[in-house]
C-alpha cells in the first residue's frame, strides 16, 4: 500500500492523517510536515494513524523527531493507532513520550 499524509492547521494545533505504511522511504515526508508545523509555532501535533497499517523504525524515529522538535511542554497525540503499529512503538518505550487513544 502506499503512503499518504496530510496536514491541518487550524490554531495552535497540527493535524496529520498518515495512511499506508511508513517506512524508510515516506518518512521523510513526515519529518518534513513536522518540521512546518514546527514553523507554525503549534503547540500541539495530533497524528491520524487510523489508516497508518505499518510503521518501522523509521517511522519512530519520525516520532522521535517530532518530539525533540516540538516546543518543550508541547503534546503529541496519536489517535486510532492499529493494534500492530501500536506494539511498535511501545517495543521502543516511546509511547511513555506521547498520548496515544
Amino acid at each position: 500500500m502506499s503512503f499518504k499524509v496530510k496536514m491541518n492547521v487550524e490554531g495552535d494545533t497540527a493535524t496529520i492523517r498518515l495512511a499506508g505504511e511508513l517506512d524508510g522511504r515516506s518518512a521523510p515526508e513526515l519529518n518534513e510536515l513536522v518540521g512546518e508545523a514546527v514553523e507554525r509555532r503549534v503547540d500541539k501535533l495530533v497524528l491520524l494513524l487510523d489508516e497508518l497499517t505499518y510503521m518501522s523504525s523509521a517511522g519512530v524515529r519520525c516520532l522521535v523527531f517530532a518530539h525533540q522538535k516540538m516546543p518543550r511542554g508541547s503534546e503529541i497525540t496519536l489517535v486510532g493507532t492499529q493494534p500492530e503499529v501500536a506494539e511498535t512503538i511501545r517495543l521502543t518505550g516511546f509511547d511513555r513520550s506521547i498520548v496515544m487513544q
